[in-house]
């Protein structure tokens, strides 16, 4: 009995053998993973302190705590499996953090995912029981006018407005206090780009993270009021739909020519003109400028939006972006020093050991003269031997100028500016460039033209950000075409030719029928003639 025991246990245990030397390759092969992908921002220890991080804000998350901010769980506890393969698979937008599925296979994310909760004993606390949430479905009825009306009396009832402002631009009174649990200064997220969203766009996605909070950020779980009873599950899931309906339905598409149509009249020179709603708007995005230094790795302005209308003789530029403050601005000057005492210094520029109120910025830039092909000037505010010519607009003195860029350090300002009228509105810019077509100083001014593609890009700054000089946010060339009118006989020469193709269509028709009836009747009369 004793060596059928013995067998018995040994048989058990070369059972289970394997799967215990499964787990330790998949954490080996993980670790592999970690190391080559992850452990330059997140640190070999997964503490967030890889040699990236310094230039990342929000900071790479430290592993260590095992505190995560986009969950299906309620607030402190674990995120599950699907939780953190969603965040691998996915990425993070609005953050370093890129989307890993297709660059990983299934496996090598699988195994980075089990050697993530390595880090923390809390994993390997079974005690715990790491369970989701049960989320309620989005009431029927869709987001109507009554349904988004609601939504906007709770935002203002639990204190949205606090952090992410009166309309949403994350400029609320408490946004220039906010930081993380670790001390990092953290932006309140502007609900008008729901693409960047880190746990995700839809309202469904913005339920789960009013039901959840974002643990580790000023950002709270909500559940705690369905349980006092001050709101619904329903109410909730208005709020969740109102915070939806101020981003556009869809991901703006990032297209490459801005259509100016051509109007007839004076042009839109007002931001607020009502005319500029009825025209095309092109979403833009920037990013640091990381090849001069200093480099700026966190731009605040994530994008741009653009529109454009010319008459023929002058053009009118719109540009519109999301500016949490109307810099400069005393109130978030403690916040530009912790922002500037946390990114990284360049080593020939260390970081201004006071903050400045600098203003805001922003530069609209076309080179000298419209390329015939496709060669334009360095897009980095070009070069000695090859400038650009930029129109530049500044909050204080609130002006517009226009000038030549030979690199981010030279600008040799021009005599001829456009005229330029701007608006800051509850956490956005909104400014207007007047400019005629064609200048006198066709040396230095690029010449608009009608039907020519011109190439176009664009800056900006925001001063309470620390931003200025070479620390901002660039795109790369885009293109500004001038629409021509579409000439009437374009329209109408296809209906003349239809006009006349049907006419000798009809012709054809009655003349065939005519020859036709006179054959019959000639048939006819032989008949008679010969007696049948």
């Amino acid at each position: 009995m004793k060596a059928d025991r013995t067998a018995l246990l040994a048989a058990v245990l070369l059972s289970v053998y394997p799967a215990i030397r499964l787990s330790a390759q998949d954490t080996t092969a993980g670790k592999n993973v970690y190391v080559k992908w992850c452990a330059g921002c997140h640190g070999e220890t997964g503490a967030g302190d890889g040699p990236a991080a310094s230039t990342m804000l929000p900071r790479p998350r430290n592993f260590t705590g095992a505190v995560y901010k986009v969950r299906t769980t309620a607030s402190g506890q674990l995120p599950t499996d699907a939780d953190l393969m969603r965040a691998i698979d996915d990425g993070l937008p609005g953050s370093a953090m890129p989307a890993w599925k297709g660059r990983l296979s299934d496996g090598e994310r699988r195994d980075v995912m089990a050697y993530l909760k390595t880090f923390s004993s809390f994993f390997a606390d079974t005690s715990q029981h790491i369970a989701a949430l049960t989320f309620s479905k989005e009431p029927g009825g869709g987001a109507g006018a009554a349904a988004l009306k609601e939504g906007r009396l709770f935002y203002d009832s639990i204190g949205c407005r606090k952090c992410h402002g009166d309309q949403g631009h994350g400029d609320g009174p408490s946004a220039p206090t906010l930081k993380d649990d670790a001390g990092f200064p953290i932006y309140a997220a502007d609900l008008h780009q729901s693409w960047r969203f880190r746990g995700g766009p839809t309202a469904a996605d913005i339920y789960r993270r009013l039901r959840t909070g974002l643990d580790g950020t000023p950002m709270p779980s909500f559940s705690d009021l369905i349980d006092q009873k001050f709101l619904t599950d329903e109410q909730l899931w208005r709020l969740a739909q109102y915070v939806r309906s101020l981003s556009p339905a869809e991901t703006p598409e990032v297209r490459d020519v801005i259509h100016a149509a051509q109007i007839a009249g004076a042009l839109p020179a007002a931001p607020d003109d009502s005319a500029w709603a009825r025209l095309d708007r092109y979403w833009f995005p920037l990013v640091g400028q990381v090849i001069r230094k200093p480099r700026w790795f966190a731009p605040a302005v994530s994008g741009v939006w653009v529109q454009a209308v010319h008459n023929g003789r002058e053009l009118a530029l719109r540009v519109s972006w999301d500016d949490r403050s109307q810099s400069p601005d005393t109130a978030w000057l403690a916040f530009e020093r912790r922002v500037l005492e946390t990114m990284a210094s360049d080593d020939s520029s260390p970081p201004p050991s006071a903050a400045e109120p600098w203003p805001d910025q922003l530069a609209v830039q076309f080179p000298r003269h419209i390329p015939d092909g496709m060669e334009r000037p360095y897009f980095l505010m070009g070069a000695a031997t090859d400038p650009v010519y930029q129109w530049r607009w500044t909050s204080q003195p609130r002006r517009a100028v226009a000038g030549l860029a030979r690199g981010i350090d030279q600008f040799d300002a021009l005599p001829s500016a456009p005229a330029a009228q701007a608006v800051y509105d509850h956490g956005e810019w909104r400014v207007v460039f007047t400019r005629a077509l064609a200048t006198p100083d066709t040396a230095n001014d690029v010449q608009l033209a009608t039907g020519r593609a011109i190439p176009v890009a664009f800056f900006a700054w925001d001063g309470s950000d620390g931003e200025h000089g070479s620390r901002m946010a660039v795109s790369t060339w885009y293109f500004l075409a001038l629409d021509r009118p579409t000439p009437a006989s374009v329209v109408v020469s296809p209906l003349i030719a239809m006009v006349v193709t049907l006419g000798l269509g009809m012709l054809v028709i009655v003349r065939a029928q005519r020859r036709g009836g006179q054959g019959g009747q000639g048939g006819r009369g032989a008949g008679r003639r010969s007696g049948v």
